[in-house]
């Protein structure tokens, strides 16, 4: 059996830009080590979640495992919790949270404060707010850790009782539909209040606690020196948490290795796919986050592969580089990373790993269009290429040559099966 070397690029696809000359960021990218891998390959398009689903990365990265989110989604929440190994039991409340701008009352100035909150800065104010909250809806606790820049992860812990997930975010940025985190079409700027969507004294008190969380947590950010000297330095205040994607009970998600019989070892950044990556059963391999330096850190990342895919039946590696630019509004930015992965990653992991050894999956979790500034339902590109893979003729790997490949437009439930096929020989 070849091994299997899976990397998802995450939000990849996207849709002609005017100022791309109406290409997409992938079309008008240089990415020669892609193209070569396109040339001795087949393509096709994943459809991650569904039409008219516009997927948060939770659902789309536990679709493309193999895992129907509809199925075993239980909130993103809960993920993110035990991705930053935090302490979780049934019943508890998990919660995504971002450090956001507060303007006048319940305006948003910048929902991720000015993306420019460093880790450290996170940390202390996930402390203060931690130390700070006191509730009077229940007796309770919180617990607030910074993760990496202006994202964080929030759980709250009723004394003497259990808390209900069915509740509404107050980030207006994001809906819930059948209880997945989906992205807004048109995202309002105000905190939303948080409103319980049962009868449940469970989701009631829920939703209070949230409201109270929300509330206290903005008049202790607002005093806190981090916030203090970043408005001596122009900078924009991380004054609110926005929280979403609720979770009171861990999915009961069969082990990877006993649901396709293939043991993964995983490369990722964020702790919701760690949390992922740890409730499948994925082994986590360390590996230095891309921060500022991506272009050292994704060849780091390549040797590192070229050294543990025989340790494995496959390896998992999620590359965060192309969603940022996406969310941002920035074309140029997003080609630019996007070739900085095709020579740095592609070209060290391809130098490095013999193509009849192994089977190559090149994906993405979802579409972040920079016109839209937010994640799509658009279908994105797939490349399958390596060990007694016929090649099916596709000369470039891109959004619109992708949709004539021989593999067709797939689920992303689909696609673990498809490639453990191939990986056992299977046409």
């Amino acid at each position: 059996m070849a091994r299997i070397l899976y990397t998802v690029l995450d939000g990849l696809g996207d849709r002609p830009v005017p100022a791309l000359g109406n290409r997409t960021p992938l079309e008008a990218a240089a990415v020669p080590f892609l193209g070569a891998l396109t040339l001795d390959g087949r393509t096709g398009l994943v459809q991650t979640v569904g039409k008219g689903i516009a997927p948060e990365s939770d659902v789309a990265v536990m679709a493309i495992l193999g895992y129907d989110p509809f199925k075993y989604h239980t909130g993103r929440g809960v993920f993110e919790v035990v991705g930053s190994g935090m302490r979780f039991a049934d019943g508890d409340l998990a919660l995504r949270g971002n450090f956001a701008t507060g303007g006048e009352g319940r305006t948003i100035v910048d929902r991720r404060a000015g993306r420019n909150l460093t880790t450290d800065e996170a940390h202390a104010l996930a402390d203060a707010v931690t130390r700070g909250v006191r509730f009077s809806a229940a007796p309770a606790e919180v617990e607030v850790r910074g993760s990496v820049a202006h994202r964080a992860a929030v759980v709250m812990r009723r004394r003497g009782g259990r808390l209900s997930a069915k509740i509404s975010n107050t980030d207006p940025a994001y809906a819930r539909v059948e209880g997945l985190g989906v992205a807004r079409e048109h995202a309002g700027n105000e905190v939303e209040v948080c409103e319980p969507l049962d009868e449940s004294e469970e989701a009631k008190v829920a939703a209070a606690l949230v409201n109270e969380f929300t509330e206290q947590a903005r008049r202790i950010l607002d005093a806190h020196p981090v916030n203090a000297r970043r408005r001596a330095d122009g900078k924009p205040p991380a004054n609110l948490i926005l929280v979403r994607d609720a979770g009171d009970h861990a999915p009961q998600l069969p082990p990877i290795a006993e649901r396709f019989g293939v043991r993964f070892g995983c490369f990722v950044e964020m702790p919701v796919e760690r949390g992922i990556a740890e409730l499948t059963g994925m082994q986590v391999i360390p590996v230095p986050p891309s921060g500022e330096d991506k272009e050292r850190v994704y060849r780091e990342w390549a040797q590192t592969a070229a050294r543990e895919y025989k340790n494995f039946d496959g390896l998992y590696m999620h590359l965060k580089g192309p969603d940022e630019p996406g969310h941002d509004g920035l074309a140029d930015a997003k080609r630019a990373v996007i070739e900085l992965i095709d020579r740095a990653f592609f070209g060290t992991l391809l130098e490095h790993v013999p193509l009849d050894d192994v089977v190559i999956a090149v994906t993405a979790d979802h579409a972040t269009p920079v016109t839209l500034g937010r994640h799509s339902d658009d279908p994105v590109p797939l490349l399958v290429a390596g060990d007694g893979i016929e090649p099916d003729g596709t000369r470039v790997f891109n959004e619109k040559a992708c949709a004539k490949g021989a593999l067709g437009t797939l689920k992303g439930t689909d696609l673990m099966p498809l490639f453990v096929r191939l990986a056992r020989g299977g046409a």
